[in-house]
């Protein structure tokens, strides 16, 4: 999506943000990912010059979310150590804000044409414990095939469900 990053349209970025991370079912990532590009948009409507037209570009890569937003200003941002910001400033922590919620950020260069600054977040998929590993054997008192997990205990079953309505 391409904009002028002023602040009625980084509120709107947020919120098509919100709905695209609903509709692949990415929930648990919507607060972090709305906080980042919230932060992405902030800085170059503060700081790119010669204008503040940028792209924001969201993709869903097997198991991480990228975000990245890409201006025309080649100058690359500077991440200020929090220890030197104000208590009370209301500016300057914003690519700490990243750093601190993202799984990884940086930027990229575009030559005279700018620079890209992204950040992932781990899908939910990605963050799920692994389901234990099942294998077939088999049950020499009842001679019949069983699954069993790999620690040996047999998996919970679900209650039989019907697919014919009514």
């Amino acid at each position: 999506m391409e904009l002028q990053a002023l602040p009625s349209r980084i509120g709107q970025v947020r919120r098509i943000l919100s709905a695209q991370l609903r509709y692949w079912h990415m929930d648990p990532l919507i607060d972090r990912a709305v906080l980042g590009v919230t932060e992405l948009l902030t800085n170059v409507h503060r700081h790119a010059q010669p204008d503040k037209t940028c792209t924001v570009k969201i993709e869903l890569l097997l198991d991480r979310l990228m975000v990245s937003v890409h201006d025309h200003d080649p100058r690359l941002p500077v991440v200020a150590d929090i220890k030197d910001t104000e208590p009370l400033a209301t500016c300057g922590r914003g690519l700490a804000m990243v750093a601190a919620v993202s799984e990884s950020w940086g930027v990229r260069p575009d030559g005279e044409s700018g620079k890209f600054v992204w950040f992932t977040l781990p899908t939910p998929s990605a963050t799920l414990p692994q389901r234990p590993q099942r294998q077939t054997v088999l049950d020499k008192t009842a001679l019949r095939f069983a699954e069993v997990r790999v620690d040996g205990r047999r998996p919970e079953h679900a209650p039989a469900r019907s697919a014919v309505a009514g």
